[in-house]
């Protein structure tokens, strides 16, 4: 039988609540194939802080290194807020992405149907559908550049840095997926403003002419901010740097009904990391009431991406549209006639429909 290795992060929050559904997808899947997953948990976040004083423990990062794949619920928390920059919870995610090399973070953003009048956009401008991917630079640019204050004068700042191996590499990750969708890019810039964003188009202007079968365009990230609630379906893929994706898909998430129902995945090293997009909730935590649809279609990426289970991956994705087209919904998704589940039942309910 073919073992896989996944480390286990719950970290924060409603993080325990929707991983666990992960975990009972992941068996389901063991039942239907020759794969068995072996888990292994560790701490990061606002839960490492608590134990061992640091949000990344060594243990963790080097533990994750050995693994075939990583599943992370959320980290943070208003319990937190008040810590040095570098002792955050959310210092964690950025030790987890720069410790193991993942530089392409993959965002798609795709309006199920059966959610449409979740979305809060008029039906001429939505469609009956959207499928936006955003290609999100991960471990370089102002989150990890020079920062500091000054006590003189009383100021901080933070340094926008790229360099062109670091936006070439993005780059080529989102073209190559283009091509197996739309074949039409959009590269999401401050070029009138931001040096490094003149940079980010000079070399987008060099990799596209590896593909020219791509439609390539740029946009201002405030144009483009405008245009995803003007005309989201102008959109296919969208590459940007580290803080424009970071907003970028949060606003894109909206477009869905729930940003409870936006998966991810971090590529870029031996192995990768899969988590939902959203925060930890902790007003919710422990209440069977969190959306775990998310996170369970971040396992459906982990498998397509990590295992090569292309056919295993697509079940999880029907399961969901099953259990969405029966009427299932948590609260965040609810809308009268439906029926309203919990965090637990509708974990159960995908799993069952994954055949």
């Amino acid at each position: 039988m073919n073992k896989k290795n996944i480390v286990v992060i719950e970290g924060d929050g409603i993080g325990p609540d929707i991983v666990a559904e992960s975990i009972k997808v992941l068996r389901k899947i063991e039942e239907i194939s020759d794969v068995k997953f072996e888990f292994s948990y560790y701490e990061a976040g606002g839960v490492a802080i608590d134990k061992y004083g640091h949000p990344l423990p060594e243990k963790t990062l080097e533990a994750c290194k050995k693994a075939d794949a990583v599943i992370l619920g959320a980290v943070g928390g208003p319990k937190w807020d008040n810590l040095a920059g570098d002792q955050r919870p959310e210092k964690a995610l950025l030790g987890l992405r720069g410790g193991l090399g993942l530089y392409a973070n993959l965002r798609p953003a795709i309006l199920h149907r059966q959610l449409k009048d979740a979305c809060p956009l008029k039906d001429e401008i939505i469609g009956d559908s959207l499928d936006i991917m955003i290609v999100r630079e991960l471990t370089s640019g102002i989150y990890f550049g020079e920062r500091g204050r000054n006590k003189a004068d009383k100021s901080a700042y933070d340094t926008m840095y790229y360099n062109e191996e670091e936006i070439e590499r993005i780059l080529k990750v989102g073209f190559e997926i283009s091509l197996s969708r739309n074949k039409k890019v959009c590269v999401v810039d401050k070029a009138n403003i931001l040096e490094s964003s003149r940079l980010w188009r000079e070399v987008t202007q060099r990799v596209a002419k590896n593909y020219p079968e791509v439609e390539c365009n740029f946009l201002y990230v405030d144009n483009a901010a405008m245009q995803l609630i003007r005309n989201p379906k102008q959109f296919d893929v969208i590459i940007t740097e580290n803080m424009f994706g970071d907003i970028l898909s949060d606003e894109a998430s909206m477009l869905t009904g729930s940003i409870g129902m936006l998966p991810s995945a971090s590529l870029g090293g031996k192995n990768a990391l899969y988590e939902p997009i959203h925060g930890s909730a902790p007003d919710i935590a422990g209440q069977n009431k969190a959306n775990p649809i998310a996170t369970i279609l971040s396992i459906a990426m982990m498998l397509r991406h990590s295992f090569g289970m292309e056919n295993e991956a697509q079940k999880v994705e029907k399961a969901v549209d099953a259990a969405l087209t029966a009427g299932y919904r948590t609260g965040d998704i609810f809308s009268k006639g439906m029926k309203l589940v919990g965090t637990k039942e509708m974990g159960d309910i995908i799993a069952n429909y994954i055949k």
